[in-house]
C-alpha cells in the first residue's frame, strides 16, 4: 500500500519484526513512525549514514525527541522507508562501525527489493506495513 505523506510525495512505510518488538517495548505507536517518515520526506533527516540508511529521532511519550529513541531506517525519497533498528538514547550513545556496516548492507537490500519480495516477507511476518493516517 502506498501512503500519502506530503502533497504528491509517496513512500511505503514498513517495520521489521525486530523493530516492531522494539516499538512495543518502548510504547512507540505507528503514528510516531509516520511522523519520522514524513520528516524524512521533507528532507529533515537527523543523520544520513550512507547506502540509504538514515537515523531519525523519535520522542518518548510526553517528552521531546532529544531524549527519546534513535532509529535506523532504510529510506529513499518517493520510494520506501523501512524501520530497521532502534535504541533508547539513555541506554546507548551510538552504534559501532561494525554495526553501521551491517545496517548499511541491510538498508541497501531493502531499498533494492521488489514490492513482490517485500510482500513475501510480510506474508511470513518478517516485516509489516505501517499504516499512516493522512
Amino acid at each position: 500500500m502506498w501512503v500519502r505523506l506530503l502533497g504528491r510525495l509517496r513512500v511505503s512505510v514498513h517495520a521489521t519484526k525486530e523493530f516492531t518488538r522494539f516499538t512495543r517495548r518502548g510504547d512507540i505507536d505507528d503514528q510516531e513512525l509516520c511522523t519520522a517518515a514524513r520528516r524524512a520526506e521533507r528532507g529533515l533527516i537527523d543523520a544520513d549514514l550512507g547506502a540509504g540508511l538514515i537515523k531519525q529521532r523519535i520522542p518518548r511519550k510526553g517528552q521531546g525527541r532529544s531524549g527519546g529513541f534513535r532509529t535506523l531506517a532504510a529510506f529513499r525519497q518517493n520510494h520506501r522507508c523501512v524501520f530497521l533498528y532502534g535504541f533508547p538514547k539513555n541506554e546507548r550513545d551510538n552504534i559501532s562501525d561494525r554495526e553501521l556496516a551491517h545496517w548499511r548492507k541491510v538498508s541497501a537490500a531493502f531499498l533494492q527489493m521488489t514490492r513482490e519480495k517485500l510482500g513475501e516477507l510480510a506474508d511470513v511476518d518478517e516485516v509489516r506495513e505501517v499504516i499512516c493516517e493522512d
